[in-house]
């Protein structure tokens, strides 16, 4: 069989990363699941492989601690195989910043925000040197809607939106692709590890997850940097983004506004 490469994926054992893993081995590549719980792991690469044919490697792996994480940088960084990296491992929360913890809010920075950064940074080179590859990071609307959940979990995913950007401004160039994926809410056990059951929703906002992904996917094939599987209307995000670069010119000046200095 031809293939694509090996795409590693984070938080594959269940949910969206394991719909990741599906989907991109019957799109023709190998796969490296890195998750904690590798009962979990083996039972889905073996189910992937029989039914596919791919190759299916398992890497059991808690990317909120150092040597789990480094661990995985290691092979991002040695395997010249991998072409694709999906970086979906991430845990969120519903609660404020008063009723939160701050040491699983420092917990949630590590894995949603250093976890993902490092990966990218392990992998990057590799793909650079080999004149391309594929990094689809996982976001979330509260990139763009931080009063929705906890403030903390949107800030971090509002550093996956930006990071996404400024890789694909330093490196499409040079053959690497970036897409930051922004679902909404979703059919997935994420909501009840961060204390609010998705059946606890409104229906009418829950998209299943193999939708979502499908959605996400079908965006990378048509060029997207950011794909939101939800949103209908394209060219809101056109004027959003057409906004934002308008704003460019203005951010930086030898003077204050007038309108900040008028009083003084």
């Amino acid at each position: 069989m031809t293939t694509k490469g090996t795409a590693l994926i984070t938080g594959a054992s269940t949910g969206i990363g394991a719909i990741y893993a599906d989907r991109l081995a019957k799109r023709g590549y190998d796969l490296i699941l890195v998750a904690r719980n590798r009962d979990k792991l083996q039972a889905l690469a073996s189910s992937i492989a029989d039914e596919t044919g791919r190759t299916v490697e398992v890497l059991a792996a808690d990317l909120g601690k150092a040597e789990g994480l480094h661990a995985v940088e290691t092979v991002l960084r040695q395997d010249a195989s991998i072409t694709a990296l999906v970086n979906n491992a991430g845990i969120g929360t519903h609660t404020t910043l008063l009723d939160s913890d701050v040491d699983r809010m420092e917990a949630m920075v590590r894995l949603n925000v250093t976890a993902l950064m490092r990966l990218t940074y392990a992998a990057v080179p590799g793909f650079v040197a080999r004149g391309g590859g594929t990094i689809i990071n996982i976001a979330s609307i509260v990139a763009l809607a931080p009063e929705l959940l906890n403030g903390v979990y949107g800030g971090t995913k509002a550093f996956v939106q930006a990071f996404t950007t400024s890789l694909n401004h330093e490196l499409g160039e040079r053959g690497i692709r970036a897409q930051a994926v922004l679902p909404g809410a979703t059919r997935t056990d994420f909501w009840a590890l961060g204390g609010l059951p998705v059946d606890h929703l409104p229906s009418e906002i829950v998209m299943p997850a193999e939708d979502m992904v499908d959605a996400a996917l079908a965006g990378l094939d048509q060029g997207e940097t950011t794909t939101i599987p939800a949103l209908r209307d394209i060219a809101l995000w056109t004027e959003y983004e057409a906004a934002r670069l308008a704003l460019g010119p203005q951010l930086s000046a030898t003077r204050p506004a007038p309108r900040l200095t008028a009083a003084a």
